[in-house]
């Protein structure tokens, strides 16, 4: 690692300038994303520095004492190729400490993450669709559920435990919640937001396929325009629905990790929450 380089946190204000980058890069992030991933961890996100300007930058997202999520690592391109990337990357892998660390990243540098020490657990695709279409009569808005039980849901499909997040998420402006509740417990939920281009849905889960499919439909019927759904392949059940609604897929990630994997229910994934914070 070259130390000469100088690496600082971005503060509240700066977390922009990172996803406009990925902007840039044609990755589509959310409107409010740069406020909802700073409420997950306001240490999280690091630049490296050329003339005192950022020249390089990712998010290293701490969950607790056991797990991160890193995203959000783009080199400015006129300084491509002379170590900053590599500089912010090293550390990041440093704050992190003894945490197990994931990342969604492109399969074409999935070599690369794996000389730091990631592995391959599984691949996501990313669906597009057109929005449209009738709101299912079975859903309520997410809105009327208490936080407590989305929680308490999440637990099941998350590595960690990240309420401060969540509670952003759900709030953020021009987003769409919906959920299906049975038997007086959540059996599922979703959200869609405005992106750059189109809307993103995600998180989608759900207890199964019916469920997972009115919460498509439901989301999907708010808005007009492009709608992308990001889906971890081990999900058989995931595929089959996105299949059978004649979704078409137009990029993809390997999810890797450096450590052991935490567990957790890939069933009720049907849509991950985001590439850039897991």
């Amino acid at each position: 690692m070259n130390a000469t380089i100088a690496v600082r946190h971005l503060d509240a204000s700066e977390v922009h300038l990172a996803v406009d980058w990925a902007r840039q890069e044609g990755w589509n992030p959310g409107h409010h994303d740069a406020q909802c991933f700073h409420a997950a961890d306001s240490g999280g996100f690091l630049a490296s520095l050329h003339d005192d300007e950022p020249a390089a930058v990712i998010s290293i997202v701490r969950y607790g004492a056991s797990f991160a999520f890193l995203g959000l690592y783009i080199c400015r391109p006129d300084v491509r190729g002379r170590g900053f990337g590599y500089r912010v990357w090293q550390a990041a892998i440093e704050q992190a400490g003894d945490r197990v660390i994931g990342l969604d990243g492109v399969p074409a540098l999935q070599a690369n993450y794996a000389r730091s020490g990631f592995r391959l657990a599984w691949r996501n695709t990313r669906y597009q669709m057109v929005g449209g279409g009738e709101m299912p009569p079975e859903l309520v808005d997410l809105d009327t559920v208490p936080f407590a039980a989305i929680a308490t849901y999440d637990a099941d499909v998350f590595e960690a435990e990240r309420h401060d997040f969540l509670r952003a998420w759900i709030a953020q402006p021009g987003a769409r919640r919906l959920g299906i509740v049975r038997d007086g417990q959540l059996a599922g939920w979703g959200l869609l937001r405005p992106c750059a281009v189109g809307f993103k849905i995600g998180p989608l889960m759900a207890d199964d396929a019916w469920i997972a499919a009115q919460l498509l439909d439901g989301l999907r019927a708010t808005v007009e325009g492009p709608v992308f759904l990001d889906v971890p392949e081990p999900n058989v059940e995931a595929m089959r629905l996105v299949e059978s609604r004649g979704l078409t897929p137009c990029f993809e990630t390997a999810r890797m990790y450096k450590g052991e994997a935490p567990p957790i229910d890939i069933s009720k994934v049907f849509g991950v929450t985001s590439f850039e914070l897991g």
